[in-house]
């Protein structure tokens, strides 16, 4: 099918098939048989079967497969059962034989399923920083070093923890040396400009903050992450074991409702007010995306040179299901630059940007 409207495939067996072969594109091919045998979950006799099956929506833009997915892997960290453990290590491949196995799983635990489908994946990845740290020294070159960040759908808080990392971006490095998390994509295309960063506050928000400290809510973050992603789950280990030290300040609050308590808040003069956000814009209600754009573009007229404002999103573009970095910036940068562009999990990045 053409990448064209994908996120508007409705039909729960073509989102199903349809995020099975993405997963194997994007080389996980143990959680693409996983996926695959959630058709076989449709054939069961399980409240999880029949509410998948007449799911009220989108079901690709609603990321029902990889909900149903979740509870799958979640039921194997946790200990529940563990006979996904070969498919998960690349051992079993049978397809007939997996979805005989999750065909099982949906009837043994069909009630710890269904609860899985009530909502989106909270997926919070460090490695997607990789783009929003390249375009803040982007824009250091062009409103000054200093930023007070904020971000929307930070899910764990995992991105907003950005000023304690290490990364080396094609060469250009940023964030302290010593940090336990080192943030090192491939570079595609040259490097981003060599620029100082100097991140003085920074908070997020979410509708349903995910607490790293709490063992519960870790593993359930956790068990989002494709079984197949080893860097990913050790990143996101260590994540946990930063916010131990020092948890990441987050409000559980409406995307709308923190920008624009953001923006009425005053702004210390020689620092950049930036919005930064990464995979989650989609997940957001038109109303909602209209709102927070109209009150940024609104701010942004006033945004004078010392104390400017500033918009980074690394989001799907939903024609070509590309993720895609475009910064925005006020005074001066009215239009969406298109810096970069990056795998949805940050294993690389190609910069555009000059």
């Amino acid at each position: 099918m053409a990448e064209t409207g994908v996120m508007e495939i409705a039909d729960v067996r073509e989102a199903i098939e349809w995020q099975a072969q993405h997963a194997e594109q994007a080389f996980a091919p143990c959680t693409a048989r996983v996926i695959r045998a959630e058709l076989a979950i449709l054939d069961t006799d399980t409240a999880t079967g029949r509410r998948m099956t007449h799911w009220h929506g989108l079901s690709l833009a609603d990321a029902l497969p990889l909900r149903v997915a979740g509870g799958l892997h979640w039921l194997y960290l946790a200990g529940e059962d563990r006979r996904l453990e070969p498919v998960y290590a690349g051992l079993l491949t049978d397809q007939n034989a997996i979805d005989a196995i999750v065909a099982d799983m949906a009837v043994r635990f069909d009630a710890r399923l269904l609860a899985w489908l009530d909502g989106p994946p909270q997926t919070n990845e460090a490695g997607r920083s990789a783009g929003i740290m390249a375009g803040l020294l982007w824009l250091s070159q062009r409103l000054g070093p200093r930023f007070e960040l904020n971000e929307i759908g930070a899910s764990a808080g995992v991105n907003t923890m950005m000023g304690r990392y290490f990364y080396d971006l094609g060469g250009v490095t940023a964030g302290p040396s010593l940090s336990r998390m080192k943030i090192v994509p491939e570079w595609r295309g040259p490097p981003p400009p060599h620029a100082k960063v100097e991140i003085v506050a920074v908070r997020g928000c979410d509708v349903a903050p995910v607490d790293l400290t709490d063992p519960d809510e870790a593993l359930r973050l956790k068990a989002y992450v494709w079984a197949d992603a080893r860097e990913r789950m050790a990143r996101l280990d260590t994540a946990i074991a930063m916010a131990e030290r020092v948890p990441p300040e987050l409000v559980q609050m409406d995307a709308a409702d923190f920008v624009r308590e953001m923006l009425a808040a005053p702004q210390e003069a020689g620092v950049t007010r930036a919005l930064f956000h990464t995979v989650m814009w989609q997940y957001l209600p038109a109303e909602t995306q209209q709102a927070i754009t109209a009150m940024m573009e609104e701010a942004g007229a006033r945004a004078t040179l010392e104390r400017p404002l500033a918009w980074l999103a690394l989001e799907t573009n939903r024609q070509t299901f590309r993720h895609e970095l475009r910064v925005r910036y006020w005074p001066g940068g009215e239009e969406a630059a298109h810096l970069a562009e990056a795998h949805p999990h940050g294993a690389w990045v190609e910069w555009f940007g000059k």
